[in-house]
């Protein structure tokens, strides 16, 4: 069966740098786009980036706004993972961060195009 499991959360200092991991399994990794969303208390999930594998070495990304310039979503096909690299974190982008598959090989904003979804990690920035 398809399972997501995120790695890398934890408590950073405002202007630190984290690594999130996505482990999956149970599918073939390469068909599938893959997102990484963030849910902060109080907040609804929020779209932070998505990537999509259309072959080769070629690659397609997308990035909300509050992501751009700081966050960098990869992918190793080989290994099963995907990753989303944090720098500069500010305080705001504390919240619960999930990876989530999906429902084919292209991407999106949007959450209900995703059908399969991690258990979450959390990170905290502190300022």
């Amino acid at each position: 069966q398809v399972q997501l499991a995120e790695s890398g959360g934890g408590l950073v200092q405002a202007g630190g740098s984290l690594r999130l991991s996505c482990a999956a399994s149970g599918y073939t990794f390469s068909s599938y786009g893959m997102g990484w969303f963030r849910q902060a208390p109080g907040k609804a999930r929020e779209f932070i980036a998505s990537i999509k594998y259309s072959g080769g070495r070629t690659y397609y990304t997308d990035y909300a706004d509050s992501a751009k310039g700081r966050f960098t979503i990869s992918r190793d096909n080989a290994k099963n993972m995907a990753y989303l690299q944090m720098n500069s974190l500010k305080s705001e982008d504390t919240a619960v961060y999930y990876c989530a598959r999906a429902r084919t090989s292209t991407t999106s904003a949007d959450e209900g195009l995703y059908d399969y979804w991690g258990q979450g990690t959390q990170v905290t920035v502190s300022s």
